[in-house]
């Protein structure tokens, strides 16, 4: 399940967003301004933001500069009623990876979305490279020098998802929140357990490590 974040100032407008990416499967969640925005990011894992401009405390502009300039690299899809070439000049300049303009037709901005998704290596369709280990999503395989290992489903998505990363920290509780229902009886450690198999299956593996960030959770390191 990917988490999508709807950032915008007018509460009709986020909740249809919020419905129509719901019954698409995707986990939604929502701001009221740049602010809050930058905060659920700080607090969440999101796969993918949709940006409004004109927005109270901070607009879609500000709240886009903070994110590169702090290093986050989430795909961020920039719906607004500016429509101007300018506008749109200054969403690609500050590093909108797409836009479109408000009323949005509702099929065309859920293709634009998986577009970003597929594109940003997180589609369950994608393989993965990292120097010469190969994930494989269908099959759940990791392939290295001819050898081929097949994960159970959770230590797969769990590695899958920090190599699409590398160097982002995830806490374990992005970890459970994604991989893991709501109403699961499994505890935070549980993700330790998995991260302690993936380190003993791949402990050999010269092209990436996994790495535990003190306090927060774990991240993966390519080493090449």
């Amino acid at each position: 399940m990917f988490n999508i974040l709807v950032a915008d100032d007018q509460a009709n407008i986020r909740r249809l967003y919020e419905y129509t990416l719901q019954k698409e499967g995707y986990r939604v969640f929502t701001a009221e301004n740049g602010e809050r925005a930058l905060e659920v990011i700080a607090e969440q894992h999101i796969d993918l933001m949709i940006l409004d401009v004109m927005m109270p405390k901070l607009d879609g502009y500000g709240t886009l500069k903070a994110l590169r300039e702090g290093g986050n690299d989430v795909p961020v899809l920039i719906i607004t009623a500016k429509d101007t070439s300018e506008d749109m000049r200054r969403s690609f300049m500050l590093g909108t990876d797409d836009f479109l303009v408000k009323p949005v037709d509702e099929m065309e901005m859920l293709l634009r979305i998986k577009a970003l998704l597929r594109r940003s290596k997180i589609s369950e369709e994608q393989r993965l490279t990292i120097g010469e280990t190969e994930l494989v999503y269908d099959s759940f395989t990791v392939v290295r020098g001819g050898t081929e290992t097949v994960l159970p489903r959770k230590e797969f998505q769990i590695l899958f998802k920090l190599l699409s990363f590398p160097g982002k920290t995830f806490t374990r509780q992005n970890i459970m929140e994604e991989f893991w229902s709501m109403d699961s009886d499994s505890e935070a450690r549980t993700v330790d357990v998995h991260i302690n198999r993936l380190r003993e299956r791949f402990k050999d593996n010269p092209d990436f490590s996994i790495v535990t960030v003190r306090g927060l959770g774990y991240k993966a390191i390519k080493n090449n």
